[in-house]
Order: structure tokens, then sequence, then C-alpha cells
């Protein structure tokens, strides 16, 4: 059976991907569904507001999920996680985007500090 190169290629790149590199991944989705769902809201596209939301909240419930409450930050981020939990079920019951651009901004600065912690990691290591 032939298979499709770039879907191969996808496939071989998430397998070698470092932990923080894939971390880095799933913080990339959150942000591209997040703008996506900006977008919806100046088009007034409900359906795409919900859906892109929702995805957003999955992708936030599975950070969740990942984290290690071993580590004291663990309990930090999953504070972090929660806000951005009932910011975001906020912007879609009331159909308001007030709230997206400031979470957008949160969660791209803490995507650019695990980039720069997995970057340091790897040359320790």
């Amino acid at each position: 059976m032939m298979t499709n190169p770039y879907q191969a290629y996808k496939q071989q790149s998430v397998m070698t991907m470092t932990p923080g590199q894939m971390l880095v991944a799933v913080f990339d989705e959150l942000i591209k569904q997040l703008k996506m769902s900006q977008i919806a809201f100046e088009k007034n596209d409900i359906p795409e507001i919900n859906r892109t939301l929702q995805k957003a909240q999955r992708i936030i419930n599975e950070l969740r999920g990942s984290l290690n409450f071993e580590y004291s930050i663990a309990n930090d981020l999953n504070d972090i996680y929660n806000y951005f939990n009932r910011a975001i079920i906020n912007a879609n019951v009331k159909k308001d985007a007030a709230d997206i651009g400031d979470i957008l901004q949160m969660v791209t600065e803490l995507r650019d500090a695990f980039a720069e912690a997995d970057k340091i990691s790897r040359r320790q290591g």
C-alpha cells in the first residue's frame, strides 16, 4: 500500500521529537486554534468559533493531564490552565472575544518559555 509522503514525514518528525519539542508543538497548535477563533469572531462565524474554542479547550485539558504534581510548578501551571479554560468557556458561551487576545499573549509567552527551556536542556544534555 502506498503511503502519503507528507504523512510519513510528519509521523517521522513527531516520533523523533524531544518531549520539549512535543510540548512546544502542542502550544503551537493551541496558538493556531486561538488565532482561528479570533478570525471566526471577526466573521461572526458561530460554528467555527465553537469548533476552534472547543479544540483549544481539549488541548489545554491535555496539557493539564500531562502535569507531574511531584514538582511544585505543576500547581501553578494547573491554575494557569484552569484560568485559560474558564476564559475560553466564557468567550464561547457569551460569544465575546474580549479575553482571547490576552489568553493568546499568555499562551505565546508560555510557549516561548518552554521552547527556551528545551533549548537549554538540550545544550546541557
